[in-house]
Parts: structure tokens; sequence; C-alpha cells
């Protein structure tokens, strides 16, 4: 089983960063235009008119071609406990209007772009009983991974391994558990179930 840590960063925090990678840019950029003591220029910057611009981190962007994609695995977060996710670390979801007995997908056309079908891959599960692993057939004639019976999808909004910003959206879609089961506790409930509040 992973451990997907979800850090929650203070706004204070990010105030007294941002004004120090400020203070730092400023004083770069007066002091050589980014140039180190040694005179060489200091990797990943780029100098714009006295200024100098540090590189912004990229996106992590959902690959459903990539074969880990396909990969279930049980992931222990923080927040919402034992969740299903891929061999990258992005939630899986289940959609409440779908059906498990018998499997079905009513996520189509639009739906389906936003929600992405999981493909059936070729690596083996981790930490999820393969019994309860499937796939059907969707209307479009291209398959996809089931567990439990429930049809299984990534979302495109969530931007990196672990987001669950796709929790509880329209009342129907959730995270899903290694067992099949949604998960519907916001972060406050689980924590406060979690210290026995």
């Amino acid at each position: 089983m992973i451990r997907i840590p979800r850090p929650v960063v203070p706004a204070a925090v990010c105030l007294s960063a941002l004004a120090l990678l400020t203070a730092c840019t400023a004083s770069a950029a007066t002091s050589g235009g980014g140039y180190g003591a040694a005179g060489m220029q200091m990797p990943g910057m780029q100098q714009q008119q006295g200024q100098v611009v540090l590189p912004m981190p990229q996106g992590i962007t959902a690959d459903p071609n990539n074969p880990a994609k396909s990969q279930l695995r049980a992931a222990k977060t923080f927040d919402l406990g034992l969740l299903l996710v891929d061999g990258t670390g992005y939630t899986i979801y289940r959609y409440d209007r779908d059906t498990p007995r018998p499997s079905r997908s009513n996520c189509t056309d639009a739906c389906a772009a936003k929600w992405i079908p999981v493909k059936p891959g070729t690596l083996a599960p981790i930490d999820v009983d393969q019994s309860l692993i499937g796939q059907i057939t969707r209307d479009d004639g291209t398959p996809q991974q089931t567990l439990a019976g429930w049809p299984l999808y990534h979302f495109t909004g969530d931007q990196e391994p672990a987001d669950t910003s796709g929790q509880g959206a329209d009342q129907a879609w959730y995270p899903i558990a290694p067992d099949g089961k949604k998960i519907t506790l916001t972060q406050d409930e689980w924590r406060q179930d979690a210290f026995g509040v």
C-alpha cells in the first residue's frame, strides 16, 4: 500500500515565502541580474530587462494512454483514509448514476470527456482484490475497467496525484475505496472521526 501525504500549508507560510522570494528576486536583479558570486548565471533563471524570472513548476497532466493509468492500487491519504488510485497516484472515481449489477456506464459524450473512463490494463493491481476487477464494453465500443461492478473514471480536474477535487461533483461523483464503496467523508468529518471527537 502506498501512502500519499496531503499537506496543508497555512496562508501565513505562503505569504512569508512569497515575501522572501520577492526579496531574493529583487536582490538578484540589483546584484548582477541572476549571476552568482562567481559570475555564473544561476540554473533555471532567465534575465528579462534587469529582472530575474524563476521558472514555475508545470502542472502534472493525466495521460490516459500511460499503462500505469490503468493500474489499480490502494492508497492511504491523511484526510480521506483508504482510497483507490492508479499507478501514477491519481484518484479513481465512481459515478452514482452508473449501475454495478449489471455493470453499465451512463457517462457518455461530453461527460466522458470530463470524466475519462479507465481502460483495462496489463499491470497487476496492488493491495486490491483481483476478483473485484472486471471490465465492460461501453456504448461506443471501447472497454472500461470496473471494480465491484462499478465503472471507473479519472477526473480531468485533478491536477496532481492524490487530488480529490471531483468529490461530490453533481452529488454523484465520489472517490472509490478498494472494496468498491464510495468515499463521501469530507476532510473535517474524517478528522473528527479519527480523533473520536
